[in-house]
């Protein structure tokens, strides 16, 4: 199982089993713009899509809101694929346009097989300039 958070990929998992992680990051936004906090995949070992994952806001942010999408997820060269397109879970955060500060929100994530990821993710909301490039 492939999966993709803000910066960094969490690879393929083995067998599964029913257990729940907590994540914790933070992620850079500027005031009223769509900034992508998470993309939610499943990519088998031969290269095709699996179930996609269930995806609940457990806790909204205080200031802002956040949307998931799905979407097309392009990728080449990862592990035993050389290309693929496979369908995503995309969730995106936006503030307010006067908000600037910390907005916190706990998203979780179950995954096919059992596995749960309780994903807490701290949005920094800046001036112009300051949206994280990922």
């Amino acid at each position: 199982m492939l999966v993709f958070g803000v910066a960094a990929c969490a690879g393929w998992a083995g067998a599964a089993n029913a257990q729940t992680q907590m994540v914790e990051r933070s992620v850079k936004a500027v005031p009223n713009q769509d900034t992508r906090i998470g993309v939610y995949l499943n990519v088998l070992p031969d290269c095709t899509s699996g179930p996609l994952p269930t995806i609940r806001l457990a806790k909204p942010p205080t200031s802002g809101k956040v949307v998931v999408k799905t979407a097309k997820v392009k990728a080449t060269n990862y592990k035993a694929c050389l290309a693929l397109e496979v369908p995503a879970y995309i969730a995106f955060y936006k503030s307010p346009p006067e908000f600037l500060g910390d907005d916190v929100l706990t998203i979780e994530v179950k995954y096919p097989g059992g596995r749960t990821e309780i994903q807490k993710i701290t949005v920094k909301v800046a001036g112009a300039g300051a949206q994280q490039k990922i």
